[in-house]
């Protein structure tokens, strides 16, 4: 049963309409009082929408109190803010205070039904009113039921059993995680929201494979058939973002010599992957902002509004939440594309599947160069283990793809020696000293500031050689003081 909650009987009758239609049970509420007797007394009650004010005020106090109540009576109950796009900042506090989501007035039939089944799929177990929740996914699918479905899935790792999941041709791999559990939470999560249309937020440090979570989202999802179109938003200047976005008509401004078909356009039915969302300006963020939540947006030098049916996943190896306390990143834009949270942990916090993943990446490197299988000695192996990686799976595939290469040629075993000499050649400390013990810290700088000396200062050659995105090795020279 979903609980409607608005003094408006317009809006009332309307959504009861709507909701019926789609073969809902519906219950009505005229306010907070009403509202709070209903959730109290009636346990089918599945779903709250509520709108924010229910008298001449408009500050929204009575919204966030009904809110905090119907979360004391039924915390497992998701709630959905219906507020006009003047008041997006009490959705923020609602979102703050418990909400699950937010629309906004006039809605969409076909956003508001998405929103609702979309939270009706989440389960709110697991989810918390924590100002910055980390993770908002819940974990009851099982982690082999992702690579059940098919063999086309990138992941691969040791779940908590010690089993390996799916692997892929293009070198793609994922470990355990700290105590056996992260990877599997990691699948389960994928498991349980990649059906749905929910925004997911993927968020770790470069070269930790964001994009291939975000792919396989995408292969489990009922928008498998449609496209997957990759958009690197730290590659993007504000002034060409609503071009590259959007699309534009010939002529609507002077280097516009032809029609340009935009990133949410071609996206159409499938799935758009917004990666380094953090790097966004916050002009090109109100932007966004208006697309995830209307669904609507506007060809430059075309009148028309056009409708968009696609699924946002984004990505990050920023922290949005410091972002967000300093200003620098839309509040309500991390809570719009923060409904599912998937974190992905660097490498140096699952060195135990660094077998497998070395395992992996020289059979594909043997496949793609036509060589004879070659394998990694145990001290290879416990070599490697002692790396700190700073561009994590990325610079790990990276070192054996360069190793395997530059190998001799009779020898079908890498030991210790083939890494270590290009791994310092590189700039990678050797081992992790135990008589002098360093921080991962002291060990990331060392690391960049080599290779920056020995490509004489060229970053691009740096930022590719270590791994990782220039964008990542700007702000670790930043806070390094390099």
């Amino acid at each position: 049963m979903i609980l409607v909650v608005d003094d408006d009987k317009t809006i009332r009758l309307s959504l009861k309409l709507i909701l019926e239609r789609n073969e809902y049970e519906v219950a009505l509420a005229e306010g907070p009082k009403e509202a709070v007797q209903i959730v109290r007394n009636t346990p089918a009650v599945e779903l709250v929408l509520m709108d924010m004010n229910y008298s001449m005020s408009t500050d929204g106090e009575e919204g966030l109190t009904l809110l905090k109540q119907v979360k004391v009576f039924r915390p497992d109950v998701p709630c959905i803010l219906m507020t006009a796009w003047g008041t997006i900042d009490l959705a923020v506090q609602g979102m703050r205070a418990g909400a699950f989501d937010f629309i906004t007035k006039p809605w969409d039939n076909g956003v508001l039904l998405e929103r609702i089944e979309t939270a009706r799929s989440l389960t709110p177990d697991s989810l918390t009113p924590d100002p910055f929740p980390k993770e908002r996914g819940v974990y009851s699918s099982s982690a082999e039921n992702l690579t059940a479905k098919g063999n086309h899935s990138p992941l691969l790792g040791r779940g908590a059993g010690g089993e390996a999941f799916g692997r892929g041709a293009g070198g793609e791999a994922f470990g355990r995680g700290v105590g056996g559990e992260a990877f599997s939470r990691i699948l389960a999560t994928v498991a349980r929201v990649a059906p749905t249309n929910a925004p997911v937020l993927i968020t770790g440090e470069s070269g930790t494979g964001k994009e291939l979570i975000a792919e396989a989202i995408h292969r489990q999802s009922r928008r498998a058939n449609g496209p997957f179109v990759k958009v690197n938003l730290g590659g993007i200047s504000t002034s060409l973002f609503e071009s590259e976005m959007f699309g534009h008509k010939k002529g609507s401004f002077t280097d516009a010599k032809a029609d340009r078909t935009g990133r949410f356009e071609m996206a159409k039915g499938g799935t758009i992957f917004l990666d380094e969302i953090g790097e966004l300006s916050l002009a090109s963020q109100v932007k966004l902002l208006r697309v995830l939540q209307d669904q609507t947006y506007e060809v430059l030098g075309d009148s028309q509004t056009r409708r968009t049916d696609v699924r946002v996943v984004c990505a990050t190896n920023a922290d949005l939440r410091a972002m967000v306390e300093e200003k620098t990143f839309r509040e309500d834009l991390f809570y719009r594309i923060n409904i599912i949270n998937i974190h992905l942990p660097p490498l140096r916090d699952r060195r135990e599947d660094i077998p497998l993943l070395v395992d992996h990446f020289l059979r594909e490197a043997c496949a793609a160069n036509s060589l004879p299988l070659v394998s990694a000695s145990s001290e290879a192996i416990g070599y490697l283990q002692a790396l700190p990686f700073p561009g994590n799976v990325r610079e790990l595939k990276n070192l054996v793809e360069r190793v395997l290469l530059m190998r001799n040629p009779d020898s079908m075993v890498l030991d210790k020696a083939d890494f270590a000499l290009l791994s310092s050649a590189s700039g990678c400390p050797s081992v992790l000293s135990t008589k002098n013990p360093a921080t991962l810290d002291t060990l990331e700088r060392n690391a960049i500031a080599a290779s920056i000396a020995k490509h004489n200062g060229n970053l691009s050659l740096v930022a590719k050689e270590l791994g990782i995105s220039r964008g990542a090795l700007y702000r670790k020279i930043e806070k390094h003081g390099l």
